[in-house]
């Protein structure tokens, strides 16, 4: 499974980074918003520090206003994939965008029949918001399995980003699910290398070695 960073703050990312784990980064407009930076040259940087996909949303809600939109964020780097919200008008210009090699990332999933338009309409990528389904008492992983499932049936290949994820518990059941991405917020990031017992055995390693003779 592949690890994505929701961000996008620069320190954040180049840190994961240095991990050697992180293939690609999620931003929207409100982490955008919480950098106080311009935005182009900011995606533009995170472009560059990350080899993988670059999610950048757009914010117009027409077809006729986001493929422009879309099609100069495309411009902004290579690895640049454009968010677009499931509606009908974001399924209108995900066919044109995919028709013209733009990777499009539909967002705001929250059914298996908006993921399954979105396969069909060219999109690279569907990002079930499971986090926020959980919040409504909804299991959001079941979105993710029924996903996945429809997906081997008809061989789509557009790719599955467990995205809204909360805690570690989260990017585990995607991994078991069989995701294929999972875009973790820093923190979730941060946790998912901590366990107590490892805290733990490297204390007692390091007191037993004090007693070790150098001799």
């Amino acid at each position: 499974m592949k690890l994505f960073l929701d961000t996008a703050n620069l320190s954040e990312i180049k840190e994961v980074a240095s991990w050697g784990i992180l293939d690609g980064v999620t931003t929207n407009p409100t982490l955008c918003s919480k950098e106080n930076v311009p935005f182009e040259p900011l995606i533009k940087d995170i472009c560059r520090i990350v080899n993988g996909p670059v999610s950048v949303e757009c914010i117009s809600t027409q077809a006729e206003e986001i493929v422009p939109e879309a099609l100069k964020l495309s411009q902004l780097a290579a690895n640049i994939a454009v968010k677009i919200p499931v509606t009908l008008e974001g399924l209108k210009a995900t066919r044109i965008l995919a028709g013209s090699g733009v990777k499009v990332n539909m967002t705001l999933v929250f059914s298996p029949s908006q993921a399954l338009l979105a396969a069909k309409a060219g999109a690279a990528f569907v990002s079930p918001f499971i986090g926020r389904l959980d919040d409504v008492s909804q299991h959001g992983m079941e979105l993710v399995e029924q996903i996945l499932t429809i997906y081997e049936n008809y061989q789509f290949e557009t790719e599955v980003i467990v995205a809204s994820i909360r805690h570690p518990g989260h990017v585990v059941e995607a991994a078991l699910l069989g995701a294929d991405i999972a875009t973790v917020p820093y923190g979730v990031m941060e946790k998912l290398v901590k366990h107590p017992l490892t805290d733990t055995g490297i204390d007692r390693f390091l007191a037993d070695w004090k007693k070790v003779s150098l001799k």
